[in-house]
């Protein structure tokens, strides 16, 4: 009788593997699922209420008639062709032929935002600090405007480096240098200069698309920026990130898709409606801890932690 006890309670451990889970919780050390947190900057770490995106947008358009002289009525569908085919305005200016400094351009930009709207956020501050993994910032910003924004949000000793436009697009030399570039993540500063076109006619990227031509190729962009493959590849190499080991956090969702498909774990900032390519989805990034509450597993949490949070919504993981 003994016997056929132990019979049917060893098949039963064999099916449910209790004993490696007891071991496994009370002794033995289990590598976290997660080694590395990237995090994009604008409409991640703070809303797109602030204002600032929609600043931003109006920056561009004033740049491209005052800068560089084109002509008002065609702006709208311009700004949307390029930032559609090319991630972002500036990639796709540069794509079409508009040769411009990229300092000056960043400065007209982002200089006149209202950084004003962004306040110290101590809750996500709070939240960022307690979570014990490699945090980087991964942005197409330049770098002055990722510090920027950072310090206004009191989040600039947060992370361990920022991956920003200065560090995908390393324009004061003519090769990319694997070493130049770790030194650009672990911020040091770089004397940037602007890479020159050879003069060419502007490709029309409006009648391009308005008249499709089979023979017609659209040009491509010395620029790198998410969304493209390279972009993300080049920051995980940079930053020394195993894809399969980090969770990507953006609002974008084709910055998101482009992420899983490279291997990263994604999480769709913005909203609590998950979309294909994301593996969570937060209303705000105040939600980390209700939405992926094992980033936390095995530390430890202060009682009545909860209450403050900010942000109270509705996640989907």
């Amino acid at each position: 009788m003994l016997f056929c006890f132990v019979c049917l309670l060893s098949h039963f451990l064999s099916r449910f593997p209790v004993k490696m889970e007891f071991e496994n919780n009370f002794g033995q050390i289990q590598t976290p699922k997660y080694d590395c947190l990237l995090f994009d900057l604008d409409d991640t770490l703070y809303p797109l209420s602030s204002g600032l995106a929609i600043a931003c947008r109006k920056n561009i358009e004033d740049y491209m008639v005052e800068k560089l002289g084109i002509d008002e009525s065609k702006i709208a569908d311009l700004c949307n062709l390029l930032y559609k085919n090319y991630g972002t305005t500036m990639a796709g200016l540069r794509a079409i032929g508009y040769d411009f400094d990229y300092n000056e351009y960043h400065s007209y930009v982002h200089g006149r935002l209202p950084y004003e709207n962004l306040k110290p956020d101590p809750v996500l501050r709070t939240l960022l600090l307690s979570l014990p993994f490699r945090k980087v910032i991964f942005t197409n910003a330049d770098k002055v405007h990722a510090a920027k924004a950072l310090s206004r949000l009191g989040l600039e000793d947060c992370f361990e480096g920022i991956i920003c436009f200065e560090t995908l697009n390393p324009i004061h030399k003519t090769a990319v240098s694997d070493d130049e570039d770790d030194i650009e993540f672990l911020g040091h500063r770089l004397n940037s200069s602007t890479s020159t076109s050879n003069g060419s006619e502007i490709f029309d990227i409006i009648g391009h698309f308005s008249q499709p031509n089979i023979g017609s190729v659209l040009p491509k962009t010395p620029i790198v920026c998410k969304p493209t493959e390279a972009a993300i590849e080049r920051a995980l190499k940079i930053a020394n990130i195993n894809p399969q080991r980090a969770l990507f956090f953006e609002d974008s969702v084709r910055n998101i898709q482009a992420g899983k498909c490279l291997g990263l774990h994604t999480v769709l900032v913005g909203t609590s409606q998950r979309i294909k390519g994301a593996d969570y989805a937060l209303e705000s990034i105040h939600n980390i801890r209700e939405a992926i509450p094992e980033l936390w597993e095995g530390e430890k949490v202060e009682p009545g932690y909860a209450g403050k949070v900010a942000v109270e919504a509705s996640v989907t993981a």
